[in-house]
């Protein structure tokens, strides 16, 4: 048999569509886009206030992150004043347990590493400065009660042990950086550069990289060479939910919110119904009591702005001729002070706030209470003692057996114990049941 023109020309259009399709998919599997791996990226975050637990979740996800984009390296870019001793020890943690290099440089010029932020420097894998900045001052304080001489010695040891030990992990002058423990030494960059305190000065992000790189360091992974020539560098900013938490963790806002929710839940228990004073009174409670937990709080002068409040809304309801309003002004303004008793001086809270403060909640409640008073001497307008005192007009005559009063367009059954003849004016006198004792009205 013969075949068919037809379908001789369509099987060899076939076999040509094959053959360029796999000579088309041959060329695509060797051009270099498809087979180009991904760039290689630095990932940059920056700290730039007190070491709290919002900072040390944040540095946390972090390193997560990066270690998950598979970044050459993480670069924290550092200017703290320092913070809370176990927020600063679960950095160094996640520091000393990243897969990926942690770089830190503090950075801008003016910046600092003090406190907290030195632990943290002398645990990154690379430590770098800015020009003009400086590193040291890493005494610890007492956040929240004192401590005795023997306790103060004991804390002292405990933190020049584990930065002697975090600055030999990384073959850093572990003698010096005791000393900023126990003599609260600091040091400009040029200094700790010679010192062997820091590994480099660069006077930005692309220097800095460029001296990392070829730089070998050892992670839990094992030792890596940094290879940061030519990477891209990923500014990798807070989130909205990171920077609202970090600004109600200011001791200043946490204060303030504090006091905002006392107000808001006063103002609703005094005014139900209001809703929308409860509403934020309700969120401004929470909020502040979260901030509280990431602060040093002394409960002595929490409880002492409590008791002050209680001082307030109980002259609302006892006439104490101001004597509660002075006590609770009192009880705020000691508390206020000892609230956060830290000789940090990011923990504390300014005078200036605390006076401001106090005479607000002072004012706000002075005028609760005359609007309390105020309410309690005006007339009822409403039910049996709405009627008394009202005028009206006699609709008939009105004996000690009764009659009809007109009253605010009502007719109301009535007696009086003289005569009132009709259409004379009335003035009620008593309620009974439904009925009305009134008098005649005088005549001016």
């Amino acid at each position: 048999m013969h075949k068919k023109p037809g379908n001789f020309i369509f099987s060899v259009l076939l076999a040509v569509l094959f053959f360029c399709a796999v000579a088309f998919s041959a060329e695509t599997l060797k051009s270099p886009a498809a087979s180009a791996s991904p760039p290689r990226e630095v990932v940059v975050i920056t700290v730039d206030g007190i070491i709290n637990p919002v900072t040390a979740e944040y540095i946390g996800k972090a390193i997560a992150r990066a270690s998950a984009r598979g970044a050459e390296a993480l670069v924290i870019r550092l200017d703290t004043p320092g913070g809370l001793d176990t927020s600063m020890r679960s950095i160094v943690r996640d520091i000393i347990g990243s897969p990926v290099p942690v770089i830190v440089y503090v950075a801008p010029s003016g910046a600092r590493a003090a406190s907290a932020g030195v632990f943290i420097t002398m645990t990154a894998h690379v430590a770098a400065m800015s020009p003009g900045t400086n590193i040291g001052a890493a005494h610890p304080v007492s956040m929240g009660a004192k401590m005795d001489k023997v306790m103060s010695e004991k804390v002292t040891n405990d933190a020049a042990a584990y930065i002697r030990s975090l600055a030999e992990q990384r073959g850093r002058n572990a003698r010096w950086a005791e000393d900023s423990v126990r003599k609260s030494v600091s040091i400009t960059e040029t200094e700790a550069l010679k010192s062997g305190v820091v590994d480099m000065v660069a006077k930005d992000i692309p220097s800095l990289l460029r001296q990392v790189d070829g730089r070998e360091v050892k992670t839990v992974s094992g030792t890596q060479v940094l290879r940061t020539s030519g990477v891209k560098i990923v500014e990798q900013d807070r989130g909205l939910r990171d920077r609202v938490l970090d600004l109600i963790s200011d001791p200043s806002v946490a204060y303030i919110l504090l006091l905002l929710g006392f107000y808001g839940l006063f103002f609703e228990l005094t005014s139900p119904g209001a809703v929308l004073p409860g509403v934020i009174g309700g969120i401004s409670l929470i909020l502040g009591l979260y901030a509280l937990q990431t602060l040093p709080v002394n409960y002595a002068g929490l409880l002492l702005i409590l008791t002050g409040i209680i001082l307030f809304i109980l002259e609302v309801k006892i006439i104490s001729y101001g004597m509660l309003t002075v006590g609770g002004m009192l009880c705020i303004v000691l508390g206020s002070l000892m609230l956060f008793d830290s000789p940090a001086p990011f923990f504390r809270l300014s005078l200036s706030l605390i006076v401001t403060a106090t005479l607000i909640t002072a004012l706000f409640f002075a005028l609760t209470v005359r609007l309390a008073y105020r309410a309690m001497k005006k007339k009822p307008v409403t039910g049996v003692e709405g009627l008394i005192g009202l005028e009206g007009k006699a609709q008939s005559d009105i004996t000690a057996e009764g009659g009809m009063a007109a009253l605010h367009g009502e007719l109301w059954s009535a007696y009086s114990d003289g005569m009132i003849g009709k259409g004379e004016g009335v003035v009620v006198e008593g309620v009974s049941g439904m009925k009305l004792k009134v008098k005649r009205a005088l005549i001016s």
